[in-house]
Order: C-alpha cells, then structure tokens, then sequence
C-alpha cells in the first residue's frame, strides 16, 4: 500500500519514498511561545500527529524522528518579557508548559525531538557564515542579509515571480538592502533585548534561519517531510528552502512540502482585531480534547475548516456513537487486530481523515450488528483504525460518565434501570418522570436500539 501525499513543490500527490526506511525524518514549524495557542495553531499539530502515528505504523516506532521547533526568542516575547520585567526565559517556560497541556489534551503525540531556537545560535551564525562566503548573504550596518537575487529557483515553492512576492508582501525597506525581498538572517538588538556576539556585531537570528540551522543540526539533510500551515509557504518557508539549499552548495533540503489550510471562524479569517480567536486553553475547560480533535479532522487537511458551534456538537454526537458501539460489547476482550485495508486506504491517500472516519462509522455498525463470534475482530478492528487516528482511547463508561464521581453513577445507573422497567411495563408517566429528574441530574439519556447511554451535560 503506497503512501501519497500532496507535495505542495509540485503541486500534485506522489508516492511517499523516503531516504533511509530506518530513519524517516519529519519537520513541522512548531509554536512561539509567548501565549496560549488558539485553534488554528493547533490544526496543523493534530493534522501532523495523524501522518507521525501513520509513519510509526508503517516504517516503525523508532524509525521516525519528529522533530517540531519552538521559538523561543522573538519580537513579542521580547516584548512581553519587557512588560513583566523578567527574562525571555520565564515567559517562555511558562507558554511551553501550557502549550504542552493543550497539545497533550488534543491526544496529540509529544515529538521526537523539540529544539528550541536560543539552544541553536551558533548552527545559526555557523549556517550564515557559510551564506556569505558563497556569495547568498551580505553584511550591511551591522546586519546579515540573505541576497535573493542568487537563488534563481526563489519563489518556486510559493509558485510566485519574485516580483509579484514583493508587491504582495510587506517588505521592510531599508537603505543596506541591495534590493527589496531580501531578508534578514542576523540583526542588532534593541536596548533591553536578548543579545548574541557574533563577527557582524552583537544582536540576534531572524526567524527564518532559525528552522533552517535547527533541520540541519537536528536531523541532517535532506529531510524527507516538511510541514506547517499553509501561512507559512511565503515568506517562511520559501525562505528557508533558499537557505538550506544555498548553504551547501545547490543540496536538496526537503523531500517533500505538506501544508495544512486555514481555520476560519463562521465563515471569517480568526482574528484577535475581530474578537474571534478560540483559545483551546479555555475551551478544554467545557469541551473534551477528543471532540476537539475530531473537529479538527474532520475536513480534509489542505481544505479549509469553519470552525462552529455546530462543529463541535456534531463531533461529539460522532464520538458518542462510537464509544456507544464500544460500550455495548464492552464485555468482549477484543484480540489483536490491524485496521482494515479500506480505512488504511484512505489514510493513504493524502491523509484523507473524512473518508476514514466514514470507515469508522462503517465498522462500529458492522460491530452492532454482526454475529457474536464476529464481534471480537469487528471491535478490535475499530481500536486499531480509530487509535491510529487518535481517538476511541477512553473507557467508554468513563467517556460517557465524565466528571460524574461514584455516587452520581451509581445514582444514574439505577434511575436508568427503573426508567428501563417502566419502559417495558409502558408505564409512560414514571418513565417520564424519571427523565425528567436525570434531566435535573445534568445527564443526557441517549436511546439506542441496544439500550439507552447517558452522558453529562457540558458546563456551560
């Protein structure tokens, strides 16, 4: 079974061969930590964790590395370290460590390896000097400077003439650019900023040799996949592509591009100017990770994904049918099984999440209504395909039960046994009246062709 994905370089889904199969090497533009991740930074962390599982699962745990960055110097850090009066380092710390817990609650993998941009100065300065001695980067005014103009293959990636980036982008106009889209690779710092010696004077790494010295120090050249959010193909990593390869003489640098779509909010850009960012920090107080999760896969990762109310409550109806077929063979001890062809078919193909939870779908009702001596290989078929995308990894009780202690279960378990023998003995009026008080109890009753399941309500 061939792995394709879209290679956004040349615009079209190729088979997935990597370098070495005992070393397959992936690379994704990590955070900037300076405060909470909204919903659309977290998109391309759940997208990208789906292909990592789905590399592990194909080529082997230990046989892929993962690194994803953190950037951990930077204008707004700098900024709000300056606000607090403390170092870069307390704001930062402070970030990852929610970061990490918002990431973690999304069932999100942690990655191999996540280097850190102030551990990485001198693979920086190491990776400008070698610019400059080819003839790709200047120094002027006590910046260095990235020489677009040598590059002839600048712009391929975002598929735009140099020019027409220039006119489309803001571009910082300075007297010591030789000419317009040249861009920084090293520059002084401000009173009060982090600053770094370095042969052009004393100051800090632009953005975008960061990612580039930290691929090559951490995972070597070329690197088999390289990901982010489709916001990044200009000026990012465009400008990472020019450095990488200049730097050592024409070399590839990555095998293949991967970029995720934008989220928008109810049909408009998230913005914090529009008052519209969701910070899941705050939504994981209300909503579980797992819905979130689902809601986040649920488009296909290079479309764009309206992020809704109704979004999240039709993700959790779908998780909820799915740990609903679980809990009702909850007795079964499933063996151990692969996901089916037709579910890693779809993961297969460009990583298409719809056509795969569809797949799911398609096994929990097989599960309901297959013989008893099908049903063990149809539930671990489920588990199988369902952790690989990184869900169904709950007790189902404990998913339906939520925050609920041991009293309230015990307590709802019975209201549900006597509203189930007044049921049978159609006795409407108790069956009712018992709702109604479950209802009261902050749970929903959900009934099935196999029984009834309850959940809490979310808070408000």
């Amino acid at each position: 079974m061939p792995l394709r994905l879209y290679d956004t370089m040349t615009r079209e889904k190729r088979d997935f061969v990597p370098r070495d199969e005992k070393r397959v090497t992936m690379y994704v533009c990590g955070p900037t930590v300076y405060g909470y991740a909204h919903i659309g930074n977290a998109r391309p962390v759940v997208v990208f964790d789906v292909l990592f599982r789905l590399l592990r699962s194909l080529y082997g745990a230990d046989a892929v590395v993962y690194a994803r960055n953190v950037t951990d110097v930077d204008d707004k850090i700098n900024a709000k370290a300056a606000d607090e009066g403390v170092d870069i380092s307390v704001i930062t710390d402070r970030y990852l460590a929610a970061y990490h817990e918002d990431m973690d609650a999304l069932g999100a993998l942690r990655p191999t390896l996540e280097p850190r941009a102030t551990a990485h100065i001198e693979a920086m300065q190491q990776q400008i000097a070698g610019l400059i001695q080819q003839g790709h980067a200047y120094a002027a005014e006590g910046h260095v400077l990235f020489a677009t103009d040598s590059y002839e293959a600048y712009g391929k990636l975002s598929g735009r003439p140099l020019d027409e980036m220039i006119a489309g982008a803001r571009v910082e106009v300075a007297p010591y650019k030789r000419h317009p889209a040249d861009f920084v690779l090293w520059k002084p710092s401000k009173p009060g900023e982090p600053v770094w010696e370095s042969p052009w004077g004393p100051g800090r790494p632009g953005w975008h040799i960061e990612c580039s010295a930290m691929i090559e120090s951490e995972l070597g050249l070329p690197i088999d996949i390289h990901g982010g959010g489709i916001d990044l193909i200009f000026p990012h990593h465009e400008n990472e592509l020019a450095q990488g390869v200049c730097a050592h003489g024409g070399a590839e640098f990555a095998r293949l591009w991967m970029h995720n779509g934008f989220l928008d909010m109810a049909g408009e850009k998230m913005s914090k100017s529009l008052g519209n960012v969701v910070i899941p920090h705050d939504l994981l107080k209300a909503v579980p990770g797992e819905v979130l999760r689902w809601a986040l896969l649920s488009a296909h990762y290079r479309q764009p994904l309206d992020w809704t109310e109704g979004l999240i409550e039709q993700s959790r109806a779908s998780l909820d049918r799915l740990y609903g077929a679980l809990q009702r063979v909850k007795a079964l001890a499933p063996p151990t099984a692969e996901p089916p062809a037709a579910f890693l078919h779809a993961l297969a193909d460009d990583l298409n999440t719809p056509k795969a939870a569809a797949e799911l779908f398609a096994l929990a009702k097989a599960l309901e209504t297959a013989d008893s001596k099908d049903k063990p290989r149809l539930k671990a078929q489920l588990l199988a395909a369902a952790n690989l995308l990184g869900f169904l990894e709950q007790d189902p009780d404990v998913w339906f039960a939520g925050a609920a202690d041991d009293d309230l279960r015990t307590k709802v378990e019975d209201l549900l046994a006597q509203r189930l023998d007044a049921r049978k003995a159609k006795d409407w009026p108790t069956a009712d009246r018992i709702r109604d008080e479950l209802d009261r109890l902050g749970v929903i009753v959900m009934d099935g062709p196999q029984g009834a399941t309850w959940r809490l309500k979310e808070p408000a």
